[in-house]
């Protein structure tokens, strides 16, 4: 079975995540690969979990680092294809090496998205796709026109306001690329509570 859109994984972890979204299908599993981050995966550990997969790209993610830090550390990933960044004036210096971009950018108001929709040329233009995340906005209908608008110029990933109930009306409506949610952690080596995440990846299944 495929998903219906484009489907991102941040802060894959352990082995239980990655197995159960490569076996769903998802375009793209994010790896935090900063020692300080606590989603941290070292070489030795990315190499073990993404020898079980296929089938899907592989992203870097990265808070602070500076671009030439991000390219000396990911030389010891072998597959990374994408870098995802918090800090949009590392988008230059990481345009033309070889990976493709993607910018994740937290958002607390309409403005700020509004800021953001007046760059999305600049955005497209780089190839750069935009992670959208949000602790406290609702999915109303200003937002939705908004993230409409937005979607018709760049790549959009939305990262908020997603519930199995609605996610399916929601893609139709803002037309975005795709869909980005995390993993977590387990229980206990082997055990995972999958229910949030699978109940909106079923959702989305298509039947071949």
């Amino acid at each position: 079975m495929a998903l219906r859109t484009f489907v991102k994984i941040s802060s894959v972890n352990n082995l239980s995540d990655a197995r159960y979204c490569a076996g769903m299908q998802i375009n793209l599993m994010g790896f935090c690969i900063e020692e300080n981050n606590k989603n941290y995966i070292s070489p030795e550990k990315f190499k073990e979990i993404t020898g079980w997969l296929s089938g899907l790209q592989y992203v870097a993610e990265f808070e602070y680092s500076h671009p030439e830090n991000i390219l000396d550390k990911i030389k010891s990933y072998e597959g990374i294809e994408f870098i995802q960044v918090r800090n949009e004036l590392h988008l230059n210096m990481l345009a033309n090496t070889g990976y493709s971009l993607i910018l994740h950018k937290d958002i607390s108001s309409l403005n700020e998205l509004n800021e953001l929709v007046n760059k999305a040329g600049i955005y497209s233009q780089l190839g750069v796709s935009i992670l959208l995340t949000s602790s406290n906005l609702e999915m109303d209908g200003d937002l939705v026109e908004k993230l409409k608008e937005f979607a018709a110029v760049c790549s959009v990933l939305l990262g908020f306001g997603l519930n199995a109930n609605t996610i399916i009306d929601l893609l139709d409506k803002t037309g975005v690329k795709g869909i980005a949610m995390e993993g977590g952690d387990e229980i206990k080596p082997g055990l995972k509570d999958f229910d949030d995440l699978a109940e909106i990846l079923e959702t989305l299944e298509i039947e071949d």
